[in-house]
């Protein structure tokens, strides 16, 4: 995702600038640039495809030194990678960088086309700059006019603006894009991540939905959405690196399952409007490859793979798409019978997983439609690689075992299902405005399934003598039982294995004793009592249940049945609130098994080698 950084000091902010560039480069990105209002008092700027190196290296060659600045890294959404389409974009005096997408940016275009607007890009953001000046014009305070602005954007927004008119203030709004405002002593700051200004304070203000920001040298003023002037908490950052901390934590796995609810929260942010999906969030060519797709192959490894196996339920549900999924290592060495219109998805936390990329480029020679990745690393093999690409907003993850990555991607597969049926037009009436809702309240509810962890550990002492456990699930819940295996053999080394709760008695019942745990999901939809069948004959032969079931499934404790009631979620994400248990459940178990929880024996974090 694009990156935003801005100043306003009594020092030089260029390299300021800079720098924060470079620590927003994990983002991914495919251009960059700076405007300065110099110290001769014009307004110039820079821009360059490719790294901030680049930029860097013109800013040497020639120098923009000045007090007030805006610089950014873009992610293209609207017009191919090049310098012309680089931000920040100019309209008059005034210059303009943006997060996100407008969604009315084509009407507003034809509108200030017509008043005498000349655009020189293909972005939706350079529609923010003339229509900005325009209001400027008539209401002669930037502020002011910026206000007037946004109540004419439809879509995700998070934007900086500065002008040679009043050179005096960095003025700031967010829509559905993240911005922080660093606080200096006679000097003040702006990002999209508070990462970018970690070089120059440790003191932060996060706007809010709606909010308006005027940041001047000693002073910032901010208005919310309606309009009122509010004060938001300056939080002190203490030192050292975030993602490199445990914090509060016993291990990095407790503090990432943690931290899902909020990247999460980051993962949505500039991808969904009040009732849609931003399809142009995939790429600038993404609603024309998008309308073209008549089937979806899904290659990935591990925990990527699970999340692709939920993916198939959605897309041939919500969207009526035919889906495959397959392992990478096994997809890249065997015969492939391409259809016509496949969409190849590739699903990895690094980027770098050597099977994953391998197949990517094996399909490049098989004439699939196009490519998308859904990845954490912006600056990875797979991101550059593919077509399309949709980043998750996970950031560092240091455990081994992955658990934000795995419902980061999940977010990232159901944005891409319901983009899938915006553009196809099959999706049934109501169902995106009602998942983008969920959606929107999906962090809520992973907050409410963390707050069971005392209950989950408590649960975790069934396991304390075991060595074998058996996970079952239904429907989309089937992958997440797998993944559920998948993470207590991981890190607790107990023998696992995930069935279709269906399969029981194809085999896996020989297994069931009293030394054999079942766990299960039980979300309350169609399969539910189906389900219930299947776990009365796991008790019937002595086997202990452990069922995270939904409060409104109607089930109860007995003997031999442990239930841990989960809030209530619309099914289609229930496979990401029901991943939350199993996760806690594994680190729990593995912390009485005394293994080594960050670090499991014989794996690493990014399998780079065949």
């Amino acid at each position: 995702m694009c990156g935003i950084v801005g100043a306003v000091a009594e020092r030089n902010i260029t390299a300021i600038l800079v720098e924060g560039l470079k620590r927003l480069e994990y983002r991914g990105y495919d251009s960059a640039g700076v405007a300065v209002y110099t110290n001769d008092e014009k307004l110039q700027r820079l821009r360059r495809p490719g790294k901030v190196s680049e930029l860097e290296q013109a800013l040497n060659e020639e120098a923009l030194a000045g007090r007030l600045g805006i610089a950014h890294t873009r992610w293209a959404t609207h017009g191919a990678p090049s310098e012309r389409n680089a931000h920040p974009h100019f309209s008059g005096d005034l210059a303009v960088v943006h997060n996100g997408i407008i969604e009315n940016h084509e009407a507003l275009r034809e509108q200030l086309k017509a008043l005498g607007h000349v655009f020189t890009s293909d972005t939706d953001t350079e529609v923010i700059a003339h229509l900005l000046n325009h209001k400027l014009k008539e209401l002669r305070d930037l502020t002011v006019a910026l206000k007037a602005t946004v109540k004419e954007l439809h879509g995700a927004y998070g934007l900086a603006v500065i002008s040679a008119q009043q050179p005096d203030r960095l003025v700031a709004a967010r829509s559905g894009s993240p911005l922080v405002i660093g606080l200096g002593l006679g000097e003040n700051f702006l990002a999209s991540d508070q990462l970018a200004l970690r070089q120059v304070t440790d003191r932060f203000m996060y706007l809010e939905e709606g909010d308006i920001a005027e940041i001047r040298r000693d002073s910032v003023q901010i208005w919310d959405v309606n309009g009122q002037a509010v004060e938001r908490e300056a939080v002190q950052y203490r030192d050292g690196a975030e993602a490199a901390e445990k914090g509060e934590f016993r291990h990095f796995m407790l503090k990432e399952i943690h931290e899902q609810p909020s990247v999460v929260q980051r993962t949505l942010e500039g991808r969904i409007s009040q009732n849609q999906v931003l399809v142009q969030a995939f790429g600038p060519q993404a609603a024309e490859l998008f309308a073209k797709v008549r089937n979806v192959q899904i290659v990935a490894c591990g925990t990527s793979y699970h999340a692709g196996m939920v993916a198939r339920y959605w897309l041939e549900e919500l969207a009526g798409i035919p889906c495959q999924v397959e392992v990478a290592s096994e997809f890249r060495y065997r015969k492939v019978v391409v259809q016509p219109d496949t969409l190849f998805v590739t699903i990895s936390q690094s980027g770098e997983t050597a099977d994953t990329l391998a197949a990517l480029r094996n399909a490049k020679e098989l004439g699939f439609l196009a490519s998308l990745a859904i990845c954490n690393v912006g600056i990875s093999s797979l991101v550059r690689e593919s077509d399309l690409t949709l980043l998750t907003q996970a950031g560092r993850e240091i455990g081994v075992a992955s658990t934000k990555a795995f419902t980061t991607q999940l977010v990232g597969l159901l944005l891409l299902t319901l983009s899938l049926g915006q553009v196809s037009g099959t999706l049934a009436d109501g169902v995106e405005a009602r998942l983008v809702e969920e959606l929107r309240r999906l962090p809520t509810r992973l907050g409410e399934a963390l707050a069971m962890d005392s209950t989950v550990e408590k649960i975790a002492e069934l396991f304390a003598e075991k060595n074998h456990t058996l996970f079952l699930g239904r429907g989309a819940q089937f992958p997440v039982a797998m993944e559920g295996a998948l993470k207590l053999k991981e890190i607790s080394y107990i023998h696992a294995e995930a069935y279709p709760a269906g399969e029981l008695k194809h085999g896996p019942l020989a297994l069931v004793d009293n030394d054999m745990p079942v766990v299960t999901v039980a979300p309350n939809n169609e399969l539910l009592e189906k389900l219930k069948s299947n776990l009365q004959e796991v008790r019937a032969r002595g086997g202990e249940l452990i069922v995270f079931a939904d409060e409104k499934a109607g089930m109860t404790n007995g003997e031999g049945t442990h239930v841990v009631q989960m809030p209530h979620i619309h099914d289609i994400l229930s496979p990401i609130l029901y991943t939350i248990p199993l996760q806690l459940l594994s680190y729990y178990v593995a912390v009485l098994k005394g293994t080594d929880v960050d670090q499991p024996r014989n794996l690493a974090k990014s399998v780079t080698v065949e």
